[in-house]
């Protein structure tokens, strides 16, 4: 029997977006919700009391990176991830799929599941759909992914058929080997799979609308498909997926990509945009990018953005920014990721306004053309 987790509280009337509550292990999260990634047990850049501060309570870990180092072992002895990383929020883990699936020539995908050489080290490993459960277990995830084969856009139909049907059954693989297991305290997600097919796409969503899975990931998109049809398969997609269950699209993270999730019903999705884009001295505000490392805000002395809590914008200006990112102080990545964290929060805090309010399509739009129009 299917475990209830998630309630939606309101249905936007002019789109699909709609607001709820995910019940999870270490608190109840409100939704839509943005997740920071913290691929090797810490959100890069950050202190977790800084993004707890900033108001999130999930972020991710990476299941083959944690694998791979601190490993099991040391995770097994300290209680968990949460533990060792004095998290005190939820944790989702990723399967670790989509990092095997990127090696390419390192990995070979079979029936049993999937062998790969470590990136660290040159070793063999094999992750199957049942070992996966085990060692998301052992990090202690609240949500756990279920191993499955990410695919590239232009794949033959064939192999999109295939890939999808091998998902399928690791999948029903997944599910028994969770009722059986003894530790494992967290929610199993099922990844909706089928490349860029739209038959594909919608009997693998009615596949796993019948599974015991208590919430859904939409996976296969954002991986280098041109954005027209990122926005047409999520959309097609997501008229399938049940509404009844939490709705995850994997690795979105630009407030384009995010407001045409939220739009179709999405109700979680994550990515390393906000993160990774600050270390490089790319600032996000309601008006576009801020590249730091251009000479224009040299003798700026105004804040990164008005009305913004962060550190960077209510202790220092822009000038001092731009200083140290063209000098590759670490502080200026710190304070640059403290500042794209605050941003996305509260995007989803005005995004979930609007839908409360019936007002999310007008807000998208107002909220692009601030943004893209700069």
């Amino acid at each position: 029997m299917t475990m209830t987790i998630f309630e939606t509280t309101h249905r936007d009337t002019t789109t699909n977006a709609r607001l709820g509550l995910l019940h999870l292990g270490h608190g109840t999260v409100e939704t839509p919700v943005f997740m920071p990634v913290g691929t090797a047990a810490t959100v890069k850049g950050i202190h977790h009391e800084e993004v707890e501060r900033i108001g999130y309570k999930l972020i991710l870990g990476n299941t083959y990176h944690l694998y791979l180092r601190p490993g099991l072992e040391v995770l097994e002895r300290y209680g968990g991830l949460h533990k060792f990383s004095s998290w005190n929020h939820n944790l989702l883990t990723d399967s670790g799929g989509f990092q095997v699936f990127s090696l390419s020539g390192l990995r070979k995908i079979e029936e049993k599941g999937v062998s790969f050489q470590s990136h660290i080290d040159g070793s063999r490993h094999l992750f199957t759909p049942e070992s996966v459960i085990d060692i998301q277990a052992v990090i202690g995830s609240d949500i756990a992914m279920c191993l499955d084969v990410c695919t590239p856009p232009e794949i033959s139909y064939k192999a999109a058929k295939e890939a999808m049907e091998l998902t399928h059954r690791w999948a029903q693989r997944a599910i028994i080997h969770r009722n059986r297991h003894e530790t494992m305290k967290g929610n199993l997600f099922g990844i909706v799979q089928g490349n860029f097919y739209e038959d594909l796409r919608k009997a693998s969503a009615e596949f796993f609308n019948e599974q015991d899975f208590p919430g859904l990931a939409i996976g296969g998109l954002s991986v280098g498909e041109p954005k027209e049809e990122f926005i047409h398969f999520l959309a097609h997609t997501a008229s399938y997926v049940t509404k009844e269950k939490p709705r995850y699209v994997m690795g979105i993270g630009s407030p384009d990509y995010i407001l045409e999730a939220v739009e179709q019903g999405i109700d979680m999705f994550d990515c390393v945009l906000a993160t990774r884009m600050a270390r490089n001295g790319a600032l996000f505000t309601d008006d576009g990018i801020l590249v730091m490392k251009k000479a224009i805000f040299k003798f700026d002395q105004g804040p990164i953005e008005k009305g913004c809590t962060c550190r960077a914008c209510t202790h220092y200006s822009r000038g001092y920014l731009h200083h140290l990112i063209k000098s590759k102080e670490m502080l200026g990545g710190m304070l640059a990721t403290e500042h794209n964290l605050t941003y996305f929060h509260r995007l989803m805090e005005r995004i979930r306004t609007a839908i409360a309010n019936n007002e999310f399509a007008s807000f998208k739009r107002a909220c692009l053309e601030r943004f893209y129009g700069a």
